[in-house]
């Protein structure tokens, strides 16, 4: 018999609040996180805009040293402003009975900030020449004498777990997974099963990316996946509604504390709701296009009601992968029918943060299902805002505009990426 699996902390750094108490406010409220980029000049861009963290925040919020974690990853800042509420709010910081190889670590974060000045001085002297062909020997030597080795480390995607494990000093599983866009969402739904299946008592879970920078944005506009409705940045990101042209991209990162339901009875642990159900499936299609009959997320969300043992009527509320792109937001509305069943689906809210945090990528998914929590904590929705057009494709209850009042006992979170990834997960109250 599987072991229960419940969240006991949760801490986040994002666009809409550094804290989960400020991104639930501003949520409630319908406030848009989205603005000029300011990381970098984007003025040539296609693109001009993003949901960037405040830049008045530093990682002394949380009593660590600036000077320490000033040469690593921007991502690996917000993973450990994240994780340290989150571990503080789970209230185990100090507990004695805590065994550190029971503890274990599970990431879905990205690829570290590229260093793009660096690269750019690499490349120029590299093409320094009459033929203008690329000179790999100067494109070395300048790396050589550019290149800071520590930085360059801290572009590895599992930097963030390792350190993560040093500070809390879990010496448990650290893994991390980089899924794309459902990374942190599958991040989480692994550590349940190491929870389950009896290996760890807690794991520490949750994401963590940055990709506002030259090279991730230039990458997303070749896909043609980034709104650029320059003239309106708040106004940008509008899942589901009919005028929709892309995503906006953001950042930053969401961390849960996962404990076996027993422990954190015993302990007297706040317990903020349950994993019950987790689906995972590939489209098996292509690498940027959702298969456009739903298949892979459709099976997704039918494994993580048949994982929770639950039926179709009783999930409550839908927190919807929601990118506001054209394809994502009809095939996942077309997702949703099928799994649950068209009359069903119809009385369901769905709802996308999306348009409110932009896209936080790889920290997207633990993000949103911080938000499903709040809303089974205080039955409460978030809307889905600039919702202004119908689109016939999207022809679901999608809280528009302004949060509502629901009763919420079992809340969905879909978590969709590029490649085909397909993550559900269901959290109940306890």
């Amino acid at each position: 018999m599987k072991r229960r699996v419940v969240v006991t902390g949760i801490g986040c750094v994002t666009p809409l609040g550094t804290s989960v108490a400020e991104l639930w406010s501003n949520l409630q409220a319908s406030k848009s996180g989205v603005g000029r980029t300011t990381l970098f000049d984007a003025s040539n861009f296609p693109t001009q805009i993003a949901a960037e963290v405040s830049h008045n925040w530093s990682v002394e919020s949380v009593g660590e040293d600036p000077a320490e974690w000033a040469s690593r990853g921007r991502h690996t800042r917000f993973s450990v402003g994240a994780a340290k509420q989150a571990v503080a709010d789970a209230g185990f910081l100090d507990d004695p009975s805590m065994d550190p190889e029971r503890f274990g670590v599970y990431l879905g974060a990205g690829e570290g900030q590229q260093d793009f000045d660096a690269f750019s001085h690499m490349m120029i002297a590299a093409l320094n020449n009459e033929q203008g062909e690329l000179n790999l020997a100067e494109f070395m030597n300048e790396g050589l004498k550019r290149l800071d080795p520590l930085v360059e480390l801290e572009q590895e995607p599992n930097m963030p777990a390792g350190y993560m494990a040093a500070l809390f000093n879990a010496q448990g599983p650290n893994i991390n997974c980089l899924t794309a866009c459902a990374a942190s969402s599958q991040a989480i739904g692994e550590a349940t099963e190491f929870i389950r299946g009896g290996e760890v008592d807690v794991m520490l879970s949750g994401g963590a990316h940055s990709m506002i920078h030259p090279f991730g944005v230039t990458g997303f506009n070749l896909l043609t996946a980034l709104s650029e409705r320059n003239d309106a940045p708040e106004k940008a990101s509008r899942p589901f509604d009919k005028d929709r042209d892309g995503f906006i991209l953001g950042e930053g990162a969401s961390m849960l504390v996962l404990e076996e339901y027993e422990r954190a009875k015993i302990r007297g642990a706040d317990i903020y709701g349950e994993i019950v159900g987790y689906g995972t499936t590939a489209d098996a299609f292509r690498i940027t296009d959702t298969h456009p009959e739903g298949r892979g997320a459709t099976t997704c969300i039918q494994m993580a009601l048949a994982d929770a043992g639950k039926n179709p009527e009783e999930i409550d509320y839908i927190n919807a992968h929601g990118t506001s792109t054209q394809v994502n937001d009809k095939v996942e509305t077309l997702a949703i029918k099928q799994a649950l069943g068209e009359a069903v689906a119809r009385q369901v809210p769905v709802s996308s943060t999306k348009s409110m945090t932009g896209h936080l990528i790889a920290a997207a998914g633990a993000t949103e299902l911080i938000v499903c929590l709040m809303a089974l904590r205080d039955q409460v929705v978030p809307p889905t805002i600039n919702y202004e057009t119908p689109d016939p494709n999207c022809d679901l209850d999608y809280v528009p505009n302004t949060a509502r009042d629901a009763s919420c006992h079992t809340v969905l979170s879909n978590s969709f990426g590029f490649g085909g990834q397909n993550i559900s997960l269901i959290v109940a109250k306890c």
